[in-house]
């Protein structure tokens, strides 16, 4: 897809949409978590990823893992926005039975490359999938994103140092800086600063960016230098809850979800019908 960046912006406000509904209906969780990455997975998934709906399993396509799989709701909201499957069966999230569960999973679900949710694994799967590539001169890209409160994990540094090793420029981490993980803020909780030095000291190529800026998001995941045989961390500073300003950079939002005049407050600010 080549979409102009006010579709980016429409794709994005349906998959908040989406999300929010989802987590209203089933009672679930995580919604903040879902709207600050809402404009990374829109230039994504309409500007960015060689994908085909028709054939997700088509070799030759990208790979994208979602590491902070808590946030499952947006990407299968993504999905099926795209045409991996059914939009109905958003409707179905964590009902019994549904292969759309709480957290990201793969069974049954088309466009998802792999179930995630116990968090710091993704990064090292993606490496995996990066170095399988590059080996086989598979020309295909990965993508990982991670959470902020995830880089609290050792093996998402374990993961940081074996990439640059094996000069892995087919993989790029994103990394979702809202800045507000489960109990606290970031800074409160395990203070992660200076996070972008800390990428380029493990031998990462280190852009900072506005996580909700679609022509910066667009510009910096097509900005990978290959011939500088490193991967790319992108630093997306964003605002959890992005798009609903009573949700916005509030704790409560990791695990609450709306009640009815909450849903209806929340879908007018989003817009996107």
């Amino acid at each position: 897809m080549n979409e102009t960046v006010e579709d980016i912006a429409k794709f994005a406000a349906r998959i908040r949409r989406h999300a929010l509904c989802m987590v209203h209906h089933a009672g679930a969780s995580h919604i903040g978590t879902c709207l600050s990455m809402a404009d990374v997975l829109a230039v994504l998934y309409c500007r960015t990823l060689r994908i085909d709906p028709q054939r997700p399993n088509w070799p030759g396509r990208d790979r994208f893992v979602l590491s902070k799989g808590h946030g499952g709701a947006i990407l299968y909201a993504a999905l099926a926005e795209r045409g991996f499957f059914p939009v109905k069966w958003l409707d179905r999230y964590c009902a019994d039975g549904s292969p759309l569960t709480g957290h990201i999973n793969h069974l049954g679900v088309p466009g998802v490359e792999v179930s995630t949710g116990s968090l710091g694994h993704g990064l090292s799967i993606g490496c995996g999938m990066a170095l399988a590539g590059r080996t086989a001169s598979d020309p295909h890209r990965c993508f990982v994103l991670l959470s902020d409160g995830e880089c609290d994990e050792g093996s998402i540094w374990e993961a940081a140092l074996f990439a640059p090793h094996h000069r892995l420029s087919n993989l790029t981490v994103i990394i979702d800086y809202n800045k507000i993980q489960s109990f606290g803020t970031v800074e409160e909780v395990l203070n992660l600063e200076p996070l972008a030095d800390k990428w380029r000291a493990f031998g990462w190529q280190v852009l900072e960016i506005d996580g909700h800026d679609l022509v910066a998001i667009n510009a910096a995941l097509h900005s990978v230098d290959v011939s500088a045989d490193r991967p790319l961390a992108l630093i997306a500073h964003t605002v959890k809850g992005k798009g609903v300003s009573f949700m916005e950079n509030d704790l409560l939002w990791h695990y609450r979800n709306p009640d009815d005049a909450q849903l209806a407050a929340a879908l007018q600010e989003v817009g996107g019908e």
